[in-house]
């Protein structure tokens, strides 16, 4: 995935600028960015404050921490079963 140049709380403010009657045409030009990534960021990241952005990298976080427990136990279980399958 790649990675943003804009922190999560400019993302914000540039949604809230957007709320506030500013056009998405504008803030985009003055971001350098596209309007279809202004939108993307609308989907992900409306209604969002401060402590919900914080709770989010928490989250996600403690998901890549998951993500790579589960990767280990699973190759750790199929080399157990490898070595039990084996006729010696």
């Amino acid at each position: 995935m790649k990675k943003t140049k804009f922190t999560e709380t400019q993302i914000v403010k540039a949604l809230k600028e957007a709320e506030s009657g500013r056009s998405v045409a504008d803030i985009s030009r003055e971001l350098g960015i596209h309007t279809q990534t202004f939108y993307n960021w609308k989907k992900k990241y409306s209604g969002m404050d401060g402590e919900h952005l914080k709770r989010l990298k928490e989250l996600e976080e403690e998901n890549r921490k998951l993500k790579h427990m589960y990767a280990e136990v699973s190759l750790d279980n199929r080399m157990l079963k490898d070595v039990l399958s084996k006729k010696w």
